[in-house]
Parts: C-alpha cells; sequence; structure tokens
C-alpha cells in the first residue's frame, strides 16, 4: 500500500493581517526593492524604445542604410528591442531571485503559517 503526502493547510490571514503587513516595515522595504529596479528599468526602457522610433520617423535614410546585404541599420535597431527585451527579463529575473523573494517567501511565511 502506499502512503499519500501530508499536505498540509495553509492558514488564510484575515483582512486585518493583510493591512497590517502592507502597513509593515518588512512590506515596505519589498516595494521600495521591487521600485527600485521596476521604474528606472522601465523608464530605461521606454526612453530606447522613443528613440527607435523617432530615429525611425526622422532619420529613415540613415535607417535604411544597407548593413549585411539586405539587411539595413532599421532592421538592426528592430531586432536590438527584442534583444532588450530578453535582456531586461533575465536582469529581473536574477535580480528578483536575490532581493525580492527571499523577503516574499518570509512575509507568506510569516502570514500563512
Amino acid at each position: 500500500m502506499s502512503s499519500s503526502p501530508v499536505i498540509k493547510e495553509r492558514r488564510q490571514p484575515t483582512p486585518q493581517e493583510f493591512v497590517e503587513m502592507q502597513n509593515s516595515a518588512e512590506f515596505k522595504e519589498l516595494r521600495s526593492k521591487f521600485r527600485s529596479f521596476a521604474f528606472p528599468m522601465s523608464v530605461a526602457f521606454f526612453v530606447w524604445y522613443i528613440v527607435y522610433v523617432l530615429v525611425a520617423t526622422f532619420a529613415s535614410d540613415w535607417m535604411s542604410t544597407p548593413v549585411v546585404g539586405n539587411m539595413n541599420i532599421g532592421v538592426f535597431f528592430g531586432l536590438a528591442q527584442f534583444i532588450t527585451t530578453f535582456a531586461i527579463t533575465y536582469i529581473y529575473i536574477v535580480y528578483a531571485n536575490k532581493n525580492l523573494e527571499p523577503r516574499q517567501a518570509a512575509i507568506r511565511q510569516k502570514m500563512e503559517g
């Protein structure tokens, strides 16, 4: 006979406990850590995207300059947008695993027991 694993039931925090946690120093630190990464990275990516659009709009002759075969500067700028997106995602995962996940786990443990 096989024994099934024992699944520990999580405790459901009360609404008041959620409010108290939201006002706690540890939650404010978590939120601050998240914002200190997300806001600057979002602004940087948005600026990079706007530069791409403006250059494509106002320097279309330069963007159409061939680089390799039929591929021009505009194609490489467009590909750089994708590469930037993947790089930001990777950087965020590394940052979150190091700086956010431990704090989130501690808060979850405190709330759910």
